[in-house]
């Protein structure tokens, strides 16, 4: 997710509770091939070796770009490359790339075959949707397992219903019929609440894997397997962690405004989150940040003495 799997939220969510695969934020292919635009984008492929395995993904419309930026991934080390063909937001779009994909069968499957050229030897997956204004499942899913991909994450929603709908999971039961046969691992996504729901979902559509997005923002504990209470004071310790990593890895390159929105889910459903989310979006550094929480606590303390 743009501005949200960042770096410094993969160090942390590796630590606290890593899943079996990470994928990275996506970067722009043109970008990618471009040696100037490069230096700036090559900071949102940073990871650690912890982190493996770890799938690269990328945007684009043009093939020949494409084929670029996955010869980078592989150089990168990376385990994995993702094409994204399922992201609805307008500037990508009108660029012809990720939800602009499924209107433009043929391309897509040029843009795969480049990136499979590209990655040799890595596995190459695509990450879409059911179809851009309706369901077009019958015609969309099997023009991309034509190509032989390595895996198809489907979100079990149209790109017009954005994520204003209920995801369709038994879609993606179908799509794992489609794929009957391919070598194409299928992998649901859309509306997944937890791993015991994610488990579920699984085996109720016999779907190879599931994807979770949302459900990870602000719980970095998502994944943990021995499952245990967290404390207001743990989940905003982590916070305050996640923060100073941010501002060391990333303060030079982005925004300290990007850690706001993690902010809004790390910190709610306890007495005083309102006031103290409040405080937190006027700070301008780690530091302060800190300040602000240390401060909170130390005031709850009191109340409880």
């Amino acid at each position: 997710m743009a501005d949200v799997t960042d770096f410094a939220f993969r160090e942390i969510i590796t630590k606290y509770g890593k899943p079996d695969v990470l994928w990275t934020e996506f970067v722009s292919a043109d970008g990618l091939a471009h040696p100037k635009a490069r230096e700036k984008l090559l900071i949102d492929f940073k990871f650690s070796k912890k982190e493996h395995p770890i799938v690269a993904q990328i945007f684009g419309a043009n093939p020949d770009t494409i084929k670029k930026a996955a010869v980078l991934v592989r150089e990168l080390g990376f385990d994995g490359l993702d094409i994204n063909m399922g992201c609805p937001d307008k500037t990508i779009e009108k660029q012809g790339a990720g939800a602009a994909l499924m209107k433009n069968p043929k391309l897509a499957q040029e843009i795969i075959y480049a990136a499979k050229e590209g990655a040799g030897d890595l596995p190459v997956s695509v990450k879409t949707r059911i179809g851009y204004n309706k369901d077009e499942m019958e015609t969309w899913i099997p023009a991309l397992l034509e190509t032989g991909l390595a895996a198809l994450t489907v979100h079990a929603r149209t790109r017009k219903e954005m994520s204003k709908v209920p995801a369709r999971w038994e879609r993606v039961a179908h799509a794992v019929e489609l794929a009957k046969g391919s070598g194409t691992l299928i992998i649901g996504n859309g509306d997944v609440l937890d791993i015991a729901d994610a488990r579920a979902k699984a085996r109720a559509t016999g779907a190879d894997g599931v994807m979770l997005g949302r459900a990870i923002f602000g719980n970095p504990w998502l994944f943990v397997k021995k499952k245990k209470e967290i404390t207001v004071e743990e989940k905003l310790r982590v916070m305050i962690e996640h923060t100073k990593l941010f501002e060391k890895e990333l303060g030079a390159h982005k925004n300290f405004a990007i850690m706001k929105k993690h902010y809004k889910a790390y910190v709610h459903g306890f007495d005083g989150a309102k006031e103290l989310r409040i405080k937190l979006m006027e700070a301008k550094d780690a530091k302060e940040v800190a300040r602000i929480v240390n401060a909170c606590l130390t005031d709850e303390i009191k109340k409880i003495t």
